[in-house]
């Protein structure tokens, strides 16, 4: 009895062993648990923040109130670090939409409802005096990641669409150019598969489970001109502190309190690189050193930086939300615009954001860390 209790218990040593030799090597270190919010936000009481943390926050700030930022909001580990202006005033957050509009893919790329590798032209969608044969060959994962190739005028600017090739001179998949008309058929397409509009859809399936305070369906509606191009833009109205709880969704791998809102593996997905900074055009969008994934900006970091691995959605004069999964964090932030009646107001552009977010990302205020 003795020998088979321990051939069994070298049996049992052996299949760990192989288990290890096939699992070790191609899985990653599990992420930090995630803890959630409440309805609303809770702040990290300042007892618990060791002094080199505290003075970090604070340089964080200082630096925050020279920039023309309405407000700000950092989250770490389900709760709030730093806090800065009205988190709660709501204001359009631009090209954030395209983001946003990428998670809202996912549970019907899923469920099979949105196959990615469907042309426009097997989904009837055309355009104000046609597309080409080739414009129309482009697939929605092309859209997705702006690599469509076809440049028609968008119904909306504020993208790259003044440095586009000729029409027809890009296969698609093949070249990245940032461009609205990509964005704006794909909420098209998205709305024409589930039969379902994208604000309504939005309201159900993320700002309901998700308790955001702040956000209110009647005052959105799609824009632009539809002269130019049918497909129109579908401006988002958030406010801070409900563009951290997006964030922190995407920081959750789509999870919240134990509902999957958004597929992880689309999270995983839509956050992997399909354009480095370098292949991007035109040359002035490659130097900003930012890769692409599907709608989502990626930074391109060394393995050292606090932000190696970090995501954001980004709107034009500084509407930011950052995801950096290495520190369970989230950033939020907000230029509100217009002011008193003004939409040609300065900006506060990636560099200054950034720079803030280094210094949040490096302060060491989780429990055991130091610096």
């Amino acid at each position: 009895m003795h020998q088979i209790a321990r051939s069994m218990r070298l049996w049992a040593m052996c299949c760990a062993f192989v288990l290890l030799l096939i699992h070790g090597f191609t899985t990653t270190t599990p992420a930090a648990p995630i803890n959630f919010p409440d309805v609303s936000w809770e702040e990290i009481p300042e007892s618990e923040l060791g002094s080199t943390c505290r003075d970090d926050l604070k340089t964080a700030r200082d630096y925050v109130r020279t920039l023309d930022t309405t407000a700000l909001m950092a989250v770490q580990d389900g709760r709030v670090l730093l806090s800065e202006g009205p988190v709660q005033t709501v204001s359009i957050v631009f090209s954030v939409r395209k983001s946003v509009l990428s998670m809202l893919y996912g549970k019907y790329v899923a469920s099979g409802t949105i196959n990615l590798d469907r042309t426009l032209a097997d989904l009837g969608i055309d355009d104000v005096g046609g597309l080409l044969p080739t414009e129309q060959q482009a697939t929605l994962r092309d859209l997705l990641t702006s690599r469509s190739g076809v440049y028609h005028a968008a119904a909306n600017g504020g993208d790259d669409a003044a440095a586009a090739p000729p029409r027809g001179s890009q296969t698609p998949g093949r070249y990245f150019l940032y461009n609205n008309w990509d964005f704006n058929a794909a909420g098209t397409a998205f709305e024409r598969l589930t039969g379902r509009g994208i604000y309504q859809t939005f309201a159900d399936d993320l700002a309901t489970p998700l308790q955001l305070e702040d956000f209110d369906l009647i005052r959105h509606a799609h824009s632009g001109n539809a002269r130019r191009s049918e497909h129109l833009a579908y401006p988002f109205f958030l406010s801070t502190r409900d563009m951290a709880r997006l964030g922190y969704l995407m920081l959750s791998r789509g999870n919240w309190h134990g509902q999957q809102l958004v597929p992880a593996d689309w999270v995983a997905e839509i956050t992997r690189q399909t354009t480095p900074a370098a292949l991007m055009h035109p040359s002035r969008t490659a130097r900003r050193g930012f890769g692409y994934g599907y709608l989502w900006w990626l930074l391109e970091e060394p393995p050292g930086s606090p932000l190696n691995g970090a995501y954001m959605a980004w709107g034009v004069h500084g509407q930011y939300i950052l995801v950096i999964p290495k520190k369970a964090m989230v950033v939020a932030h907000k230029r509100q615009v217009p002011v008193a009646g003004n939409w040609n107001v300065s900006w506060v552009g990636p560099r200054e954001f950034l720079h803030v977010a280094r210094i949040l990302a490096a302060a060491p205020c989780r429990a055991g860390e130091t610096r």
